[in-house]
């Protein structure tokens, strides 16, 4: 009898062990910080019609390039890469490669250089946005995480590397620092609901992500 309760203790502590060390996927990890942000930039003041989300833009070569969140401001476009990490971050613009490290350095990971990656989102961005040359264009990206920006180099002055908690900080030197600029904001809405409308499809979303599949494998 002793060991049958055992037995069902034991089971139970798995069962729901399990249950709440469930493990998470980066997707979903990346998902939730970008939730978190758009709740941030909400009580920041920024109107819901001037965030966009999860959007895809057609590239030249018919691919598309997957942006994390865009923000129409006054003085420009503010253009979001969220990271969700864990870890001690490494980086230089420069380098192709940046490096996350845990477990006190006993652990090191490569991940594509943020700053690239956002340099080429802005440039897909832009080629779309012909008609509005004079807009400028802001590279902000966003870490979330239990992570430690230990030593982020040569940075250019258009990008802002910062963590979660100082976004707003971020954003409101952005937006008062510089030049309020006349464009028209319904014709851009119009493009950004568009890419993000691209977001909401499933095939679109599928091609994408076999396509960096294929792009690993190459290299």
């Amino acid at each position: 009898m002793i060991a049958f309760i055992l037995l069902i203790m034991i089971l139970f502590y798995f069962s729901s062990s399990k249950q709440f060390y469930q493990f998470e996927s980066p997707h979903k990890k990346g998902e939730k910080a970008e939730n978190a942000l758009v709740s941030r930039l909400l009580q920041l003041g920024i109107q819901e019609e001037d965030i966009f989300y999860n959007l895809y833009v057609e590239k030249s070569n018919g691919q598309f390039s997957q942006i994390d969140l865009v923000i129409l401001t006054k003085v420009g476009v503010i253009v979001i890469e969220v990271k969700n990490y864990s870890g001690w971050i490494y980086g230089n613009g420069n380098q192709r490669q940046w490096t996350k490290v845990l477990a006190y350095g006993k652990e090191k990971y490569r991940f594509y250089n943020p700053i690239m990656q956002n340099k080429s989102h802005i440039l897909a961005l832009r080629k779309k946005f012909r008609q509005f040359q004079n807009v400028p264009f802001y590279s902000l990206i966003v870490f979330y995480g239990n992570c430690e920006l230990k030593a982020i180099n040569f940075i250019p002055k258009e990008v802002f590397i910062v963590k979660s908690s100082k976004i707003s900080n971020v954003i409101k030197n952005i937006i008062n620092n510089n030049k309020v600029i006349e464009f028209n904001k319904k014709q851009v809405i119009q493009l950004l609901r568009q890419y993000m409308g691209n977001g909401a499809n499933k095939e679109i979303q599928h091609q994408h992500i076999k396509n960096i599949r294929l792009l690993l494998e190459k290299k």
